[in-house]
């Protein structure tokens, strides 16, 4: 049976992890992390990702991004792969595969979830009882979203830039939002879209992406499938 096609569009948000395979560990040591970053560095510039969050776990990675183009994101994450895969099998003498298989993405409504996605990143060492606070975890974007922490490679999204005039005032309202965890119907909300390949939103936006793409881009309810209207050419968020 084929796989079925990623949800992407250009210009869109998406969440995506990557898990190593049979969820074994990726990162071994400091320098792991570093260059994994330096490399992401890398291959976001090179194919036109913007970063907006990240969190490297020992065994997964979440990244939301948003893609100039349609190959973007499968672009970067092919060659962060490449690169990072034979650099850990050279420096500690391994062969084979590190990754399982492809990684898992969900297309973002804007509006709608991309703040909770930064959260949900930035709240996953959290949630896995490793520190008490993100601010304690190194691995992730949060000492350069709430904090202010020199990250020029990070992209500020529109709605994190929204959140205030000035960094002081964003940086103060950003870490606002960390006071409370996320409720957990978002969290299965964003997990279920992103292993599943869904798009994540309201009834409106998975109607237009679908459109757009011309194939059903949410979970099928039980019975008949629906058809899928053909592609029309309009604004996704017009």
């Amino acid at each position: 049976m084929p796989r079925r096609a990623r949800i992407l569009l250009p210009s869109v948000p998406v969440h995506l992890i990557q898990r190593g395979n049979n969820r074994s560990v990726c990162f071994y040591a400091d320098e792991d992390y570093r260059f994994y970053l330096d490399h992401l560095t890398e291959q976001a510039a090179k194919h036109g990702c913007a970063v907006h969050a990240y969190c490297l776990m020992t065994n997964h990675v979440h990244l939301l991004v948003t893609p100039q183009r349609e190959s973007s994101l499968g672009g970067m994450m092919k060659g962060l792969g490449q690169c990072y895969v034979q650099y850990i099998n050279r420096t500690y003498r391994r062969s084979g595969t590190l990754w399982e298989g492809r990684f898992r993405s969900c297309l973002l409504q804007e509006e709608a979830y991309v703040l909770a996605c930064y959260r949900y990143i930035e709240l996953n060492p959290v949630r896995a009882g490793i520190v008490n606070h993100p601010a304690e975890y190194r691995w992730t974007s949060y000492c350069a979203n709430a904090q202010g922490e020199p990250t020029p490679w990070l992209t500020a999204q529109s709605l994190y830039l929204s959140l205030g005039e000035d960094d002081e005032s964003r940086l103060a309202a950003y870490r606002e939002l960390f006071r409370h965890e996320l409720e957990p119907g978002v969290v299965d909300q964003i997990r279920q879209a992103t292993n599943g390949n869904f798009a994540l939103g309201d009834e409106r936006f998975a109607t237009e992406v679908e459109r757009m793409l011309g194939r059903r881009v949410t979970r099928a309810k039980p019975g008949r499938p629906c058809k899928v209207p053909a592609p029309v050419s309009e604004e996704l968020f017009a």
